[in-house]
């Protein structure tokens, strides 16, 4: 790679020589990593022109790193960066220019301290990964969405690549939102009710930043997403967590005087429970007499092995109360990060100029990509290749979960990609998730799931998605061979 000479910079009021002060320019950026083993640098003169010195200047900086192993000169090609690197120079001390901000007297760490935790980034090194929300790249059609990456990038997709669309969206993808994917749970949309968004999370953050920065009060499910708990965290928002039964979230137990309702009808997470037709009636009946908002979020909804599912709310609605949030993180990818959001008008002319101050819009090439994505085929063939799969290992877990003398739990829910499980004999989930690290075992445990989060203590979750099915069997024993002994 050749270093650019934009790269390096000198300050002609420093007291150090200009040839010292390029020769410890390249000694730190070298240490620093910024600087690799077998890069080019930059011509000595075009560096001389660069900085307005000497060619004579550049020259002698690099003749005194060649000696000292931080560059090599190989015949006409030039000088590259050495591999034998000795011991970094000691920077000249100076007077300080004072004290430094003192940042943590002007952040109150309020997002730092809402943000989730217990989600190891290694995880891939983990043999037995019951982690939700990440995938197995086996299931992703590599070539297809290569295919369609490429032909975004052809001539004739050039605007929609290049352009600031400003607040817009790409009218291919939404279009067959409209007309092909919202269908399927029984929603008719306009164009101007569907905003594009970055995954489901950034939609929620959206209707949160809208609804309630007033200090409103808002009922949500328990257990809940944590995704969601962590934005509620940072708003002024009364929160009210409502306990959920074996049909989900309990209409006639919603607090008066809430403005929003978050709910996730379809598999509530984390249970995975349906909400029963009767019971999504009731909720929207007694959305309109209060005149509360409800919010969907039907995430996982194509992952049903049962046929068809119960309609989404939103398609059930006949006074505009239902904001409806998809997405693409697990039908797809978790990294595509495009979700969508299905409301009235009014709602989404507020939500489209909000996200067009934060982000303008998702990028062009990934709504392009994902258009063709879509209308090619290739997402159905994959979504039936994720549903054949999620079936077999959720049926593989549930065997082992009984082999190994572990409570199956939700084993006869219809679909998704999870179980959610009290812990062996009662175990503090904390303590078995830690316990299970050297076994090459990760759960996640219950505390995120709940606002007083003592009450999670005693349950898990355990997910199949990102784990094949021959493995499971023998991180399910590990699980109940670690909780046997703690």
């Amino acid at each position: 790679m050749q270093i650019p000479p934009e790269t390096f910079l000198i300050d002609r009021a420093a007291a150090l020589p200009l040839q010292v002060q390029l020769r410890r320019q390249i000694v730190l950026a070298v240490h620093e990593g910024r600087l690799r083993p077998g890069e080019r640098m930059p011509s000595s003169r075009a560096l001389a022109a660069h900085l307005g010195v000497g060619r004579i200047t550049v020259s002698q900086a690099y003749g005194d790193l060649v000696a000292t192993d931080y560059l090599v000169a190989r015949g006409r090609s030039g000088y590259f960066i050495g591999d034998r690197v000795g011991a970094p120079e000691a920077a000249p001390a100076g007077p300080a220019d004072g004290p430094g901000l003192d940042w943590g007297a002007r952040l109150d760490g309020r997002y730092t301290a809402a943000r989730r935790k217990d989600r190891p980034r290694d995880w891939r090194s983990y043999p037995w990964p019951f982690l939700y929300g990440q995938t197995d790249d086996r299931l992703i059609d590599h070539a297809a969405w290569r295919e369609c990456a490429v032909r975004a990038l052809g001539r004739r997709d050039l605007g929609a690549l290049s352009d600031d669309q400003y607040d817009g969206d790409d009218p291919e993808l939404i279009d067959f939102i409209i007309r092909h994917l919202l269908p399927r749970r029984g929603i008719r949309a306009r164009p101007d009710q569907v905003l594009l968004t970055l995954g489901a999370q950034n939609a929620l953050w959206l209707i949160c930043q809208i609804l309630l920065h007033r200090g409103q009060t808002c009922a949500i499910e328990e257990p809940f997403y944590p995704g969601l708990h962590e934005i509620l965290a940072v708003h002024d928002a009364r929160v009210l967590p409502v306990p959920i039964d074996h049909g989900g979230l309990p209409p006639e137990t919603v607090p008066e005087g809430v403005s929003v309702v978050f709910t996730s009808p379809s598999h509530q997470c984390p249970t995975n429970r349906t909400m029963p037709r009767p019971r999504r009636e009731a909720l929207l009946r007694l959305a309109a007499a209060r005149g509360f908002a409800v919010v969907e979020d039907d995430y996982e909804f194509e992952i049903s092995f049962a046929g068809a599912t119960s309609p989404a709310l939103k398609a059930m609605d006949r006074h505009g109360a239902v904001i409806y949030v998809g997405s693409f993180s697990k039908s797809v990818f978790p990294g595509l990060r495009l979700g969508y959001l299905v409301a009235e008008p009014a709602f989404l002319a507020e939500a489209r100029a909000l996200r067009g101050m934060m982000l303008r819009h998702p990028p062009g090439h990934v709504q392009r990509t994902m258009a063709y994505f879509l209308s090619l085929g290739h997402y159905d063939r994959q979504l039936n290749r994720m549903r054949e799969a999620y079936a077999a290992r959720r049926a593989a877990t549930a065997q082992a979960l009984a082999r190994h003398g572990l409570d199956a739990g939700a084993a006869v829910a219809p679909g998704g990609s999870s179980f959610w499980l009290p812990t062996p004999r009662g175990l503090d989930s904390d303590a078995l998730a830690l316990a299970l690290c050297p076994e090459g075992v990760l759960i996640e445990p219950g505390r995120p799931f709940f606002r007083d989060r003592p009450q999670g203590a005693g349950f898990y979750r355990l997910a199949y998605s990102s784990i094949a099915e021959a493995e499971i069997d023998e991180g399910i024993r590990r699980i109940a061979a670690v909780g046997a002994r703690l």
